[in-house]
């Protein structure tokens, strides 16, 4: 059979979160009222990921190939939340995450995610 192969993942963005489902059945999910912060890392060459963390350090990786207009258009929502330097940050996320965006009431500290 010839096609398209399956995606190793695929993401949801609705108005209440945004959720990721990976081939092997396991799920991420994080509502974007839990949202705390974004970052942005270099995976490959080619594939930068959104890292979205909640309060409680559970977060929800995001590849850029998995998202569109929605996705980006629900980021701006978040407070003062700025496109232009997601961008930036996108070309430049090479050396581990770059933090793009923070909530003006961000917990204390937040744990370091591990992303594949």
């Amino acid at each position: 059979m010839h096609g398209n192969a399956m995606p190793d993942s695929y993401v949801y963005v609705t108005e209440e979160g945004v959720t990721r489902h990976y081939a092997d059945g396991s799920v991420e999910a994080l509502a974007w009222e839990d949202v705390v912060e974004v970052r942005v890392a270099a995976e490959t060459d080619t594939e930068v990921l959104y890292i979205l963390l909640a309060r409680d350090g559970e977060g929800c990786v995001v590849p850029r190939s998995a998202t569109d207009a929605t996705f980006l258009a629900r980021l701006r929502y978040l407070p003062d939340f700025d496109l232009e330097r997601l961008q930036r940050a996108g070309e430049s996320a090479r050396d581990g995450a770059v933090v793009v965006w923070r909530s003006p009431d961000p917990p204390s500290t937040l744990p370091d995610l591990e992303y594949d």
